[in-house]
């Protein structure tokens, strides 16, 4: 993980920096102030910090013996409401978005990028508010996707694609590559480590990375704007460390400080849920790429996708729970996945589908990078590191690069920061891609 070279070494607070000359007068100022208005609108917005259940819902489901659903339902959000005003939220995402209209134009390009997110975020406003109704689910799936979505049109989709790595998967079961690592790693020792390892990533100063141990969050580790937490009764190893390293630390806050870094579009700092779909595919790329993921990780993955599709399906969160726990996985790793799909709505609701992303992520961001490869537009690979992004607005930000509106990332892995051996894979992978796999396994029948 390095600087890239030309990024902009000046931190966001000095106006000076702001823009090329051409710009430095009333465009990039109203711009700047309009996305400053959306960074500190979204603020109370916390989705997972919302939707969580707490450890009085785990403590009953045990209590049960894993029987009974979880009790939770309409009563039990009303319990917990929102830290804000949702209606007064809502009304101040309509303003901004007529105000950005009014002062940039319906067809400016960063005009709609702005607007898409004030329209995003009032979505996510709307699906907080209908926590424990089935509107949360319908909601959830306009935010996020669904299961049952195409890659493109008549195509497989991608509960498709979980099928298909399930059963590539299950090939692996028991031989060399499924062999199981060690967890020798306490929390507060991986946090130590981790945090030297960032400390070389994210070396100044003004940008340290924080790695702090949480006994708050659902998953083993989560990135903040410019920290991890890190669960404080997990265990890890040295291959979990890495991935997350890169997952986390080289992308998630990477994105973050590349988009704080912005001079003019303060808003690539903070993602709205269409970004995390790039987030996530993004993250997934880099660990296949830095050749940190393993079968065990890809599992995990595939099997959120069919928790995802089985409970858009109809399953409950009994189903789900005994799922996991037909796999191997104990009691209380199971609860804890079954948890993922379903906070937010109810035990037998729809499901809360961001853990879709990670693979329909990688899915999208792997083609578009071949596409670039292909199409002589690998500058623009890097650009996917200048914040918070989404895939439909690379396009536009590379011309508002060009511009001067947007800077060019600082932090970007080593990979993308120097593409030519990720161009030379692609070149290949391109041709091998056109190739009829299942001709060639008939031709390699012998060899096997």
């Amino acid at each position: 993980m390095t600087p890239a070279d030309g990024a902009a070494e000046a931190p966001p607070s000095t106006p000076a920096s702001h823009a090329s000359a051409g710009h430095a007068g009333g465009y990039a100022a109203t711009i700047r102030a309009l996305s400053d208005r959306i960074v500190e609108a979204q603020r109370p917005i916390r989705i997972l910090d919302a939707i969580k259940w707490d450890d009085g819902v785990r403590v009953a489901f045990f209590a049960a013996g894993c029987a009974e659903p979880p009790p939770v339902d309409g009563a039990y959000y009303a319990a917990h409401p929102l830290p804000f005003d949702p209606a007064a939220l809502r009304d101040g995402f309509y303003t901004i978005e007529n105000d950005i209209h009014r002062e940039l134009g319906q067809f400016n390009p960063v005009a709609r990028i702005m607007a898409r997110m004030c329209r995003e975020y009032r979505s996510a406003i709307r699906m907080l508010e209908a926590r424990g109704t089935p509107e949360f689910a319908r909601l959830s799936q306009h935010l996020y996707g669904s299961a049952h979505d195409v890659f493109y049109a008549g195509e497989p989709t991608l509960a498709d694609l979980g099928t298909q790595m399930t059963a590539m998967l299950d090939h692996l079961q028991g031989g060399i590559l499924g062999q199981g690592e060690a967890k020798d790693i306490d929390g507060e020792t991986a946090a130590a480590l981790l945090q030297e390892r960032l400390d070389a990533v994210f070396d100044d100063p003004a940008e340290r990375v924080r790695v702090v141990v949480s006994d708050g969050i659902v998953a083993d580790a989560a990135a903040g704007a410019d920290y991890i937490k890190m669960r404080s009764e997990a265990w890890f190893n040295e291959r979990d460390l890495r991935l997350l390293e890169i997952h986390e630390g080289w992308v998630h806050v990477g994105t973050t400080l590349n988009g704080r870094r912005q001079p003019v579009c303060t808003f690539l700092s903070k993602g709205p849920p269409s970004s995390t779909v790039t987030q996530e595919g993004l993250a997934m790329l880099m660990e296949v790429l830095c050749f940190a993921s393993h079968p065990a990780r890809m599992r995990r993955l595939t099997n959120r996708i069919h928790a995802v599709s089985r409970v858009e399906d109809g399953a409950t969160f009994l189903d789900v729970f005994r799922m996991y726990r037909d796999q191997g996985f104990d009691e209380l790793e199971s609860y804890t996945n079954a948890t993922r799909v379903f906070r937010g709505s109810t035990p037998d609701g729809g499901p809360f589908t961001k853990d879709i992303s990670y693979s329909k992520g990688f899915v999208l961001i792997y083609n578009y990078v071949r596409l670039c490869v292909k199409r002589g537009l690998v500058e623009r690979i890097p650009l996917l590191f200048c914040g918070k992004t989404t895939l439909e607005d690379i396009h536009t930000l590379a011309a508002l690069v060009d511009e001067g509106i947007v800077v060019p990332p600082r932090y970007l892995p080593p990979q993308v920061a120097d593409l030519n051996a990720l161009v030379a894979w692609l070149s290949y992978s391109n041709f091998i891609g056109q190739l009829d796999l299942r001709r060639i396994e008939a031709d390699y029948a012998q060899i096997l």
